[in-house]
């Protein structure tokens, strides 16, 4: 029976695409309250699949460095800093970074996607106020120290300031609507359920890009062509692990069977709600959402929006057959009512 969300098929994607000796379908949980922000995925991603060097430079919003999803960051680990008002802060960072690139030639590759990442080579200086905040000298952000924040001194004295990190992915979705507008192939379903792009068949149509309904496929200025995570494809047939999941060290993404990874993320969030953590919560896990659930899933502390992602995404190919079908019969609608002008004009 077709999902209601899909344009077609069962929430079984590998025997859905055809493999008929499929095996369990695996992808990646990412438990972000244990992610340090290192980029080690980052970087083993940029290793491993040969993507082109970028984000060596600062936003001049955060510690965060690729800014976004793109052709050349096919994971991101972001930095959310939320700040409470306490009187006595500066007022926030708001102006553009100061100075040259660290690397010109990286900053340009940088530029060099479809995503808005922040990065722009030459960028005009900031404005005074950003320089003056940075001129007031040091200010306490909550950065580990021998203990942790109030443990040696009492509740009073914790920072107003946290960050959450989380290293972002393709989403590698159960209805994957890139899938359903490619129209030479080039995304394809793998065995293990995952999406992969051929970027040797792949025109450039970027008709990808605006299906994704997590915005996560992008181009290479360059060439045109779609890139993204392909949960490191070449491994998973040789037995590996992906290189970003081999690399972390905390474990904070975990890859599996999605079975047994969906039941250990509801064990965690139990864990995190006895330990004091209420706003913990799995994002994309649920096969009867939008999408009918991500092949790559979240725990979160707080809401989807703050990490930059859709509260109630919804494959976007989902509602194809009416309009076809609406289309055709407008069509019809027309040619009678040309066919009756001609006969009632003629007689």
């Amino acid at each position: 029976m077709p999902d209601a969300n899909s344009l077609y098929g069962p929430l079984d994607p590998a025997p859905d695409a055809g493999w008929v000796e499929a095996g369990p379908r695996v992808g990646f949980f990412t438990d972000t309250s244990v992610c340090i922000g290192c980029k080690a995925c980052e970087v083993a991603c940029k290793e491993w699949n040969d993507v082109p060097a970028s984000g060596f430079d600062l936003l001049g919003m955060s510690y965060d460095n690729t800014g976004a999803l793109t052709a050349n960051s096919w994971r991101h680990v972001a930095f959310i800093e939320q700040p409470r008002p306490a009187g006595h802060r500066t007022p926030p960072f708001d102006g553009n970074p100061t100075g040259a690139a660290v690397s010109p030639a990286t900053a340009a590759v940088a530029a060099g996607v479809g995503n808005d990442t922040g990065t722009d080579p030459g960028v005009p200086p900031g404005e005074p106020r950003a320089a003056a905040r940075m001129a007031a000298g040091p200010e306490f952000l909550g950065l580990p120290g021998a203990q942790p924040p109030g443990r040696g001194t009492g509740a009073e004295s914790r920072t107003d300031f946290r960050w959450l990190m989380m290293s972002d992915v393709c989403k590698h979705c159960t209805h994957a609507a890139c899938l359903d507008v490619c129209p030479t192939g080039s995304l394809f379903r793998t065995e293990f359920g995952t999406v992969v792009v051929q970027e040797d068949i792949c025109n450039g149509c970027g008709y990808c890009i605006s299906a994704c309904p997590y915005g996560v496929i992008d181009q290479r200025k360059g060439d045109g062509r779609a890139w993204k995570c392909t949960l490191c494809y070449d491994r998973l047939g040789a037995g590996m692990t992906p290189a970003c999941a081999q690399a972390c060290p905390t474990e904070s993404i975990q890859f599996g069977p999605l079975d047994e990874l969906r039941e250990r993320a509801a064990q965690r969030v139990t864990t995190l709600h006895e330990r004091g953590v209420p706003e913990a919560r799995l994002y994309g896990h649920d096969p009867t959402d939008g999408v009918g659930g991500d092949g790559a899933f979240f725990l979160l502390l707080d809401e989807p929006e703050v990490y930059g992602l859709p509260p109630d995404p919804l494959v976007t190919t989902r509602d194809l057959p009416k309009m076809w079908k609406r289309a055709g019969l407008a069509a019809l609608a027309m040619a009678a009512a040309a066919v009756a002008a001609f006969v009632g004009g003629s007689s």
